[in-house]
């Protein structure tokens, strides 16, 4: 898990029992950006989503799939973004489509594409793919 600013974490793939940890830990909503079915032995979403809310957690799943982001993505991330109620954990198989899709969205929000990239940087990121979106 990589902290890439003071509200967001990306991680790769969690697992339910590592949720109340999580809470515990100060997160207040999980992002779930993986399409169920992804990969063999992935825990399906709804699941982690039982073990958000048992938690008290806000839970959004928002996936990304092998074709690519979409406005509505980006959307639904500037939303999640918007209405967490202190940290996020946004999660994907290694947690690059999570920091691009922070990183569109924090964009759409108004954040420098300068910024966003050294971010990224700084928690192991590349996000040079995306420069040209930036605002």
């Amino acid at each position: 898990m990589k902290r890439i600013d003071e509200r967001t974490i990306v991680a790769g793939q969690i697992d339910p029992e590592e949720v109340p940890a999580l809470a515990a830990a100060g997160v207040k909503m999980i992002v779930n950006n993986r399409p169920d079915g992804e990969e063999r032995g992935q825990p399906p979403g709804a699941e982690i989503e039982a073990a958000a809310l048992a938690a008290g957690l806000a839970y959004r799943h928002i996936p990304v799939h092998s074709g690519g982001l979409s406005r509505d993505m980006v959307d639904a991330m500037a939303e999640a973004l918007d209405a967490a109620d202190g940290t996020v954990l946004a999660f994907c198989l290694s947690g690059t489509r999570s920091a691009y899709l922070w990183a569109l969205a924090r964009s759409q929000q108004g954040a420098g594409g300068d910024e966003l990239i050294e971010q990224a940087a700084a928690a192991g990121y590349d996000l040079s793919p995306l420069a040209r979106f930036f605002r």
